[in-house]
């Protein structure tokens, strides 16, 4: 990361910036996952762009690849420390996107 912040919401909006990475996160908060089911998870979410959400995320420290040399083969993603901790301080930021978003359909004219 290399860049200095003024509080600690910069540099974690800097590692799950973006559509995917918190859905990824997510999806892994049960146990590890391979990459196909991942993939039929994040619903709307290309094969490349998670790919690459995946290095990033990996590279970030917040999930672990496992590769199982088998035929075919197998690999499994998961969340790290960094990564649980990370999720369960998502989980009031989905509680507030949640009434935040059943506010505004009720609010918003038609």
């Amino acid at each position: 990361m290399g860049r200095s912040y003024d509080c600690g919401i910069g540099p974690a909006f800097a590692v799950i910036g973006g559509k995917w990475k918190a859905a990824i996160l997510w999806e892994l908060a049960e146990g590890p996952v391979r990459f196909g089911e991942l993939k039929r998870r994040v619903q709307g979410i290309t094969e490349k762009m998670l790919i690459q959400q995946l290095r990033e995320l990996e590279r970030d420290l917040l999930i672990s690849r496992t590769v199982f040399h088998e035929v075919p083969p197998r690999v499994e993603y998961a969340l790290t420390e960094w990564g649980i901790r990370l999720n369960v301080a998502l989980g009031p930021i989905a509680d507030w996107g949640d009434s935040y978003a059943q506010t505004m359909e009720i609010s918003s004219p038609v």
